[in-house]
């Protein structure tokens, strides 16, 4: 693997998400044929640039192109309301991203994987599993069942209330069209989405570096996540080669959720477990989970060439 490249060479772009401009950095391959290339997009409430830059230079040196983006409603991205996650319209944001980047001149429209993390990361299983233009996908400490992950963090006792807040969050919206929003990290008495020392360190580093970051997210985000159940589509991956990064102590989208659901995916797959928890993978365990990704999108792109 050559040296990584200086980030200078990428440039900005936007494209249409159906009437939403969504904007990102592309970064084209050393080679100067058209190339595979990974389409990727960070996780709950993140943008581009939490980390997502060193994955991106570290695919380059692999010898593939990059397109990484926001979300709608996050970072440079447009669209509203602001801070708000649908993960459905989410996943359809990857197809115009993979749409556009076809149509760049460095890309080989039929090259084209996606790489997904946490929330993303099961965002990568659905479009991999629906969209046969994508030839292979990494998906990164996945979030891959909604439904279990929102009673483990939702003590029963509480589970009335949510749902009170729900329905009157829409009640104000209907009425008067202003959007309600609770914090992504903060004390318990704020109500955040989470709670756990692990993600008020990490996304407390984030805020350093990725200035649009912000720390709040839509009430019926909440609503829509706890629903949201990627796993349901792993089957459907194949033939597609898949790989499954797994941290074994992650408690935030659950090592055991993850691991049930590669189970179930069939072959070609690959899966590779790091130590630590969720949000490792980004500055601890950079080299181990950018290298896997790097080498298996150069090996399963590249091959389907031949």
């Amino acid at each position: 693997m050559s040296a990584v490249p200086n980030s200078s060479t990428r440039r900005d772009v936007e494209f249409d998400a159906d009437g939403t401009t969504l904007r990102g950095w592309f970064y084209p391959a050393p080679d100067s044929t058209p190339t595979a290339a990974v389409v990727m997009a960070h996780g709950f409430s993140l943008v581009k640039e939490a980390y997502l830059d060193r994955y991106a230079e570290r695919f380059v040196a692999a010898g593939l192109a990059v397109l990484v983006y926001d979300h709608r409603n996050f970072g440079a991205s447009d669209g509203s309301p602001r801070q708000e996650i649908d993960p459905w319209r989410q996943i359809e944001d990857y197809r115009h991203a993979i749409t556009y980047a076809s149509t760049l001149p460095e890309v080989d429209p039929d090259l084209i994987g996606v790489w997904g993390t946490s929330y993303s990361g099961g965002h990568a299983i659905v479009v991999a599993a629906s969209d046969l233009r994508v030839k292979a996908v990494v998906c990164q400490v996945p979030a891959v069942n909604g439904v279990q992950t929102g009673w483990r963090r939702t003590p029963m006792a509480q589970l009335a209330a949510a749902g009170r807040q729900f329905a009157a969050e829409r009640i104000v919206r209907m009425r008067t069209g202003e959007v309600t929003t609770r914090p992504v990290i903060g004390g318990a008495a704020d109500g955040p989405v989470y709670a756990a020392d692990d993600a008020s360190d990490y996304f407390t580093a984030v805020g350093e570096i990725a200035p649009s970051w912000r720390n709040e997210v839509t009430v019926r985000t909440g609503e829509w996540s706890r629903v949201y159940n990627a796993s349901d589509y792993i089957e459907m991956v194949s033939p597609r080669p898949l790989l499954m990064i797994v941290a074994d102590d992650d408690t935030t989208s659950g090592t055991d959720l993850q691991l049930s659901a590669f189970n179930r995916a069939l072959e070609p797959k690959w899966l590779r477990i790091i130590p630590g928890g969720h949000f490792g993978p980004y500055v601890e365990q950079f080299e181990a989970t950018s290298s896997a990704a790097a080498e298996f999108f150069a090996a399963h792109l590249h091959a389907s060439r031949r």
